[in-house]
């Protein structure tokens, strides 16, 4: 039998419906890169179609070979545990069919060029003439209890600003750990900058990223004298969907590593040492496909509220820390 590989996208899948959208339209794009071979897209809950139905499509096209890759920026504790988990969990029911997992997006060199176009693209549409040096960049991350995602964003601050000069910049995180978007700006206002540009490395819209936007609201209102700008996110760029058919490749050159020499699970990292050696599970199979429209009217008895890590089984030690979670609940 000749082995017939095809693409499986793996996304996260979102209560809003405009996210759900846009992960279909970037998918929908990557498509159109590989005529000659099936590709899938499904998600792990919130939405449909969920990972195992694509996976079904792929197995009823006669694939052999599923190239399975992570639609996102960094391998936590979605792209290390949860997504693997279905994979898996497909593989051992499918004995005739090999599942090989790429990596997630990464820190790659087109991905730090789609987000500097991303910020050039707001300052150009910025009526103000004030200079770079004299604005100051924060970049929001999801945030996640895993540092090594976390620290991440922080390179990936550090390779933009350097790439495009500002004269300062800071990191600051949606959700889970810490600095929050608003204790983050508000420190960032004390810093002297005529302009402060918010830029959220999502590749998504939802309630995270329309949170980023009112939060920066919230803190512009507070400091009229400074120029509050808001870049818009990754979506659909062309060097983000570069970035996705090479992962796609790396599976079939060999070069697709995931980082997991420096994963919780699997090292001591520092201030998570407990965590070494817990068991990978996946929380999303009571979740699959439940969301937007009809899925609306689910009860999943669970609290999947983004004030919190999404990893509940393995909890954020720093959950109280008075930048981070906490502050979500005074607003």
């Amino acid at each position: 039998m000749v082995d017939k590989n095809g693409v499986m996208i793996c996304g996260h899948g979102s209560r809003d419906e405009d996210a759900v959208r846009e992960f279909k339209v970037l998918s929908e794009a990557l498509i159109e890169r590989y005529p000659d071979m099936p590709v899938e897209y499904g998600y792990l809950e919130f939405a449909t179609p969920i990972i195992k139905e694509g996976l079904a499509k792929l197995t009823e096209s006669g694939v052999t070979d599923v190239l399975a890759v992570p639609a996102m920026l960094f391998a936590a504790g979605h792209a290390k545990n949860d997504i693997p988990s279905v994979l898996n969990r497909y593989q051992a029911e499918h004995k005739e069919l090999t599942i090989h997992y790429g990596s997630e997006l990464g820190l790659d060199t087109k991905m730090t060029r789609a987000a500097g176009e991303r910020i050039q693209e707001a300052l150009a549409d910025n009526p103000s003439n004030i200079d770079t040096t004299d604005t100051l960049l924060m970049v929001v991350g999801r945030g996640s209890s895993d540092p090594d995602a976390n620290s991440n964003v922080s390179k990936l601050t550090r390779q933009v600003w350097e790439g495009l000069g500002f004269g300062w910049a800071e990191t600051c995180y949606s959700g889970v750990t810490f600095p929050l978007v608003e204790p983050g700006l508000e420190h960032a206002t004390r810093l002297g900058f005529k302009r402060i540009i918010v830029f959220p490395y999502f590749l998504f819209t939802g309630v995270l990223v329309k949170r980023i936007y009112d939060h920066t609201d919230l803190v512009a209102a507070r400091h009229p004298e400074i120029d509050f700008v808001k870049a818009g996110y990754l979506n659909d760029h062309p060097l983000v969907l570069d970035t996705l058919a090479e992962r796609v490749s790396d599976i079939l050159s060999g070069d697709n590593n995931m980082n997991c020499q420096q994963c919780k699970y699997r090292d001591q990292v520092l201030g998570f040492e407990d965590q070494v050696g817990l068991a990978q599970e996946s929380h999303h199979h009571h979740v699959e496909g439940i969301g937007t429209g009809d899925g609306h009217t689910h009860d999943h008895g669970h609290d999947h509220s983004h004030d919190h890590d999404h990893g509940h089984h393995h909890p954020y030690p720093h959950a109280d820390h008075p930048l981070g979670p906490r502050t979500l609940k005074q607003i």
